[in-house]
């Protein structure tokens, strides 16, 4: 077992494990986190204008495949969670906060999807390669059509500004809870091995 350190411990919460999630669910979670963290400051910096060439291609490509990596992993995690119902917030936390936190974790799947999906829809139908899945030879599942693939890029770029606001607004909740409150919330997601 993994020694508990002052930072785990605080982030975790202090309260003692309840109900947690199970590991595939944590695991989940925290593979599409990274996968999110990884793909975020790069989609930002791609559009940006300076790059050589050869790099901002670099990011194009890794932006794009990492998109596609993020929805299947979360239509993995839509399915479990749907057959895997999460465990309950401790009895203590107030009825608004529950409401609040169940209201944010949908916001973040759709909006994550929202993202994922409009991206694929921006690249396929603008006519550009997704390199892993035309290695594997996954055809496109939409046309090739300008008009569409505009939409879909004017999407993408604005729904990041919600999927940005929804991100510090789970993790401000996280941090609250874990280091605040210590009541157990995080604990409920956070590797066991880890608090």
């Amino acid at each position: 077992m993994a020694p508990v350190t002052p930072s785990s411990r605080a982030l975790a919460g202090s309260a003692p494990s309840g109900p947690a999630y199970t590991p595939v669910a944590r695991g989940l979670h925290w593979v599409v986190a990274l996968a999110l963290i990884a793909t975020i400051p790069v989609g930002v910096l791609m559009v940006m204008p300076g790059w050589a060439r050869p790099t901002q291609d670099a990011m194009f490509v890794f932006h794009k495949n990492i998109g596609v990596v993020i929805l299947m992993l979360m239509i993995l995690r839509l399915v479990y969670r749907l057959l895997n119902p999460p465990p309950p917030l401790p009895a203590s936390l107030p009825a608004s906060q529950r409401v609040a936190a169940e209201a944010t974790h949908w916001a973040l799947y759709l909006v994550v999807f929202l993202m994922a999906v409009s991206g694929y829809v921006r690249v396929k139908a603008g006519g550009f390669p997704l390199e892993g899945l035309d290695a594997l030879g996954v055809p496109s599942l939409v046309p090739r059509d300008d008009g569409l693939a505009e939409r879909a890029k004017a999407i993408h770029a604005t729904a990041r500004f919600a999927l940005f606001a929804l991100i510090f607004l789970h993790v401000g909740a996280a941090a609250f809870h874990g280091i605040v409150k210590r009541d157990g919330v995080v604990s409920r997601m956070w590797p066991r091995g880890a608090a």
